[in-house]
C-alpha cells in the first residue's frame, strides 16, 4: 500500500512508541522462560520474533519490514481524539494506552499467521511465511501464543493507571472482537468452495473480518480517553466502516491497480481467483453468458491464462463493475468522515489534531474511489 507523506506522518509518530512496547512484550516472555531453565524454549520465541520482521530464519536480528502499526495507531489516534486534555510534550500520556496499542497488534499478527496458514500463503513481505519456514504445527501454535501475549500485554494498562473496571472492559472488547473476527473467517474460508456468495453475503463477511477489528481499536482507544459513551460509539462507528473501506480499497488495486501501485501482479486477484467484491458483483450483474463464463474459470483446476484475465476484465466493464466498487467505498468513507464528525469536539489540541489525522485517513482512502 503506498501511503502520502500525510498519512506516513501520522503513522511515524508513534512508530517508536509502539515497537518498543511490542519488543518488551515479547521479549520479557521469554526472558521469564529463560530464567525457568527451559532454553530451548527461546526458539518459540524466535518465530513470533520473524513473523513479525524483527530476525531472519536463523534468528539474528534484521532490519526490515515490520508493518505500518495501522491498528494501534487507529487506538492511538481514537484515544487521543477522545481525551479532554492536552498530552504533554514529551508524549508520556501515551503510556495508558500502549499496552492496549501492543495487544492489538499482537492480536491483528496472530490472525496474519493463521491467515498464511488456511489461504495456504507460502510469502509475506517478500519472505517466506513461518507454515513454509517451520511448518503447520510450529507456525499454529506460534500464532496461539501471540494471542496469548496479546491477552497478558493488554493486562499491563492496570500497571499504567488505567481503572480495574475499564481494563476488564477492554479486555471483553477485545475477546468479543477476535470471536467475531473468526466467524468472518469462517465464512470466507467457507465462500472459497461455493457458487452462490452474493455481494450482501460477502459484505457481512468482511464487515466481521476486517471491520470488527479496527472497529474495536477504535473503542479501546475512546475507552481509554473518555467515559463518555457517544464519543466511543462514533470512534468505534469510525473504525469500523475504515476496515471495510480498507478492505474494498485492496479489492480494487487486487484487480485494477499497476504494479507500481500495488507491488503486486496487474489483476492478481483475477489469476489467484479471489472472491472479492468485483467477481461477486460482476456474477450478480452480468449477462448470463458473461456469468456462465466467469463460473466455468472460478471452477477450473488449470491456472488462470492471460487471455482469460482479460476476458474477465472485460465481463468487469460491461457489467459496470469496477463504477460499483468505487461507489461502496465511497460509501463507506462516506460513513467514516460521518462518525467522525459527530464525535463530541471537546477542545484539547491533541483531540483536534488526532481528528485531522483520522479525517485525512479517510480522504486517503476515499482516493481510490475517484482516481
Amino acid at each position: 500500500m503506498t501511503l502520502s507523506p500525510t498519512i506516513q506522518s501520522t503513522l511515524q509518530r508513534y512508530q517508536s512508541e509502539i515497537s518498543e512496547t511490542l519488543r518488551r512484550a515479547v521479549m520479557q516472555a521469554g526472558e521469564v522462560a529463560l530464567r525457568s531453565g527451559a532454553t530451548d524454549i527461546l526458539s518459540y520465541y524466535g518465530l513470533m520474533q520473524y513473523h513479525l520482521g524483527w530476525v531472519d530464519a536463523n534468528f539474528l536480528p534484521v532490519t526490515g519490514y515490520s508493518g505500518k502499526l495501522l491498528r494501534p495507531t487507529l487506538l492511538l489516534l481514537a484515544y487521543e481524539a477522545a481525551r479532554a486534555e492536552d498530552g504533554s510534550a514529551d508524549s508520556g500520556y501515551l503510556r495508558h494506552a500502549l499496552p492496549a496499542a501492543a495487544a492489538i497488534e499482537l492480536t491483528h499478527n496472530f490472525t496474519l499467521i493463521h491467515d498464511d496458514i488456511e489461504d495456504g500463503d507460502a510469502k509475506r513481505h517478500h519472505r517466506e511465511t513461518l507454515w513454509k519456514q517451520w511448518g503447520v504445527p510450529q507456525a499454529i501454535i506460534a500464532g496461539d501464543g501471540m494471542f496469548a501475549l496479546a491477552r497478558l500485554t493488554l493486562w499491563k494498562v492496570v500497571d499504567e493507571g488505567v481503572d480495574a473496571a475499564v481494563a476488564v472492559r477492554l479486555g471483553a472488547l477485545l475477546d468479543r472482537a477476535l470471536l467475531v473476527l473468526s466467524e468472518g473467517q469462517h465464512l470466507d474460508i467457507g465462500f472459497e468452495a461455493r457458487q452462490d456468495i452474493s455481494v450482501a453475503m460477502y459484505s457481512d463477511m468482511i464487515g466481521r473480518k476486517t471491520g470488527t477489528l479496527m472497529g474495536c481499536a477504535a473503542e479501546m482507544g475512546a475507552l481509554l480517553g473518555t467515559r463518555d459513551e457517544e464519543t466511543v460509539a462514533r470512534l468505534r462507528g469510525f473504525g469500523n466502516a475504515m476496515g471495510v473501506a480498507f478492505q474494498v480499497r485492496d479489492d480494487l488495486l487486487g484487480i485494477w491497480a499497476s504494479t507500481v501501485e500495488s507491488g503486486k501482479t496487474v489483476a492478481g486477484d483475477i489469476y489467484r481467483r479471489k472472491k472479492s467484491l468485483p467477481v461477486l458483483h460482476a456474477l450478480e450483474h452480468a449477462n448470463a453468458h458473461d456469468r456462465e463464463f466467469l463460473h466455468a474459470i472460478y471452477m477450473q483446476r488449470s491456472p488462470v491464462m492471460g487471455e482469460q484475465a482479460e476476458e474477465i476484465l472485460a465481463i468487469f466493464a460491461r457489467s459496470g463493475t469496477q463504477t460499483y466498487c468505487r461507489q461502496f467505498l465511497a460509501e463507506q468513507c462516506r460513513l467514516a468522515h460521518e462518525a467522525l464528525t459527530s464525535v463530541p469536539r471537546n477542545g484539547a489540541a491533541v483531540s483536534e489534531r488526532a481528528l485531522h489525522d483520522m479525517e485525512q485517513l479517510v480522504l486517503f482512502v476515499q482516493e481510490m474511489a475517484w482516481n
